[in-house]
């Protein structure tokens, strides 16, 4: 049988390569650390536990749901101002999604013919590309390099390359670089759009996990930006909830209307007990949110620290659950270090030149492990001799 050409656009899935060796080496008996997949440790909060189960004793609750419940979505809209002081969002500006990896994926479906193009941040989680492929679109790279803080830096992208493009995805805090936006940077975004007549698709997976600061925020809260853009939305990291896959597309209507339309058609709706679960959590408490928040960063120190001991440069990490990290001794090959990372000190990392071009030369590395586990690992890699 011929299978469908788009699917030689997509490489090997890296994280699965990493997977099967690291089995090969438990069954070893060597020990392990994986930094590789971003799936938080923490569990979810028990209110929204409790209400995922009652919902599911209730045999109406197994239908086909067909739409997102009204409470669902003023649920949505009521958390937006009340959690980023987001005022004016209504309703028809909000729309499930089964986990904003799904949401980017399929909304080039919605937006884009064949031949048009997409500006996506270089490095950038590899789903950003993949929503272009699927739609037999193009998309071009603008870089996050160290010389601007691995910020999108719109002054550089060619005026004729943003004319071209239909949106531009913008990820802060950002996966895999941990970057973190400032009002400045927002507002020339901003601009950047009205100028070229783009639409933003703000990926804003990780807003509550922020270091050293304010506590994060959303696109949406600042001037203009519910005129040129829409935010994903998702629980799966301040609510540990990855499984159950709860995102949201939230802010431009007629963007949001498109979205639902290609939704209509894949599926039949968000499984009603997640979404009950959902309304539990942007109703609910948000004190263990920020008690998770302040692990997270006692972890990225742990890390941070511990590879500067070691003579490394100290990592970018200013948000989101990923630390992003120079390869030390002047080595230059992610995926090559990788392996050597994984044989020698058995921590698992992901190499960066999967993220994009200007991933080459570093590894991302997720806070998944308690502080005692990162220091075990930084501890690994110094007995293996892997120093700066």
């Amino acid at each position: 049988m011929q299978f469908a050409n788009r699917l030689d656009r997509f490489g090997a899935e890296v994280f699965s390569a990493l997977n099967a060796r690291r089995v090969a080496l438990e069954e070893e008996g060597r020990t392990i650390y994986n930094l590789s997949v971003g799936t938080p440790d923490f569990a979810p909060y028990p209110h929204v536990v409790d209400a995922l189960m009652q919902a599911a004793q209730d045999p109406q609750m197994w239908k086909y749901s067909l739409r997102d419940l009204p409470e669902l979505k003023q649920a949505v809209c009521d958390y937006y101002e009340r959690r980023f002081g987001v005022v004016g969002i209504t309703p028809d500006m909000v729309a499930s999604c089964n986990g904003t990896q799904e949401g980017v994926g399929h909304l080039g479906l919605a937006l884009l013919n064949p031949g048009d193009s997409i500006l996506v941040p270089d490095p950038c989680y590899p789903v950003f590309e993949a929503g272009a492929k699927i739609a037999d679109a193009e998309f071009a790279y603008y870089p996050l390099d160290a010389e601007h803080g691995f910020l999108p830096y719109v002054d550089g992208i060619d005026p004729a390359v943003a004319d071209r493009a239909k949106y531009m995805i913008v990820s802060l805090p950002a996966n895999p670089v941990g970057s973190v936006g400032t009002p400045e940077l927002y507002a020339k975004i901003i601009d950047f759009a009205r100028a070229h007549d783009l639409l933003i698709v703000h990926d804003n997976a990780y807003s509550d996990i922020v270091f050293d600061g304010p506590a994060g925020g959303s696109f949406l809260s600042y001037p203009g930006a519910l005129e040129v853009g829409v935010e994903f939305f998702s629980l799966s990291k301040s609510f540990n909830v990855t499984g159950a896959r709860i995102g949201f597309i939230v802010g431009r209507s007629d963007v949001v209307s498109a979205f639902t339309k290609l939704r209509s058609q894949i599926d039949f709706g968000m499984f009603m007990p997640i979404q009950k679960a959902a309304i539990a959590a942007l109703t609910g408490p948000l004190e263990k949110v920020e008690a998770q928040r302040q692990a997270y960063q006692e972890r990225r120190d742990v890390l941070c620290d511990g590879l500067e001991g070691l003579g490394w440069e100290r990592p970018n990490a200013q948000g989101s659950m990923f630390v992003w990290v120079k390869l030390p001794g002047g080595r230059t090959d992610s995926l090559a270090f990788c392996e050597e990372l994984m044989e020698r000190a058995g921590v698992i990392v992901t190499p960066g030149a999967s993220f994009g071009p200007h991933g080459e030369g570093y590894v991302r590395m997720a806070l998944v492990l308690p502080p005692d586990g990162l220091r075990a690992a930084v501890g690994a890699i110094e007995k293996a001799g892997i120093v700066g």
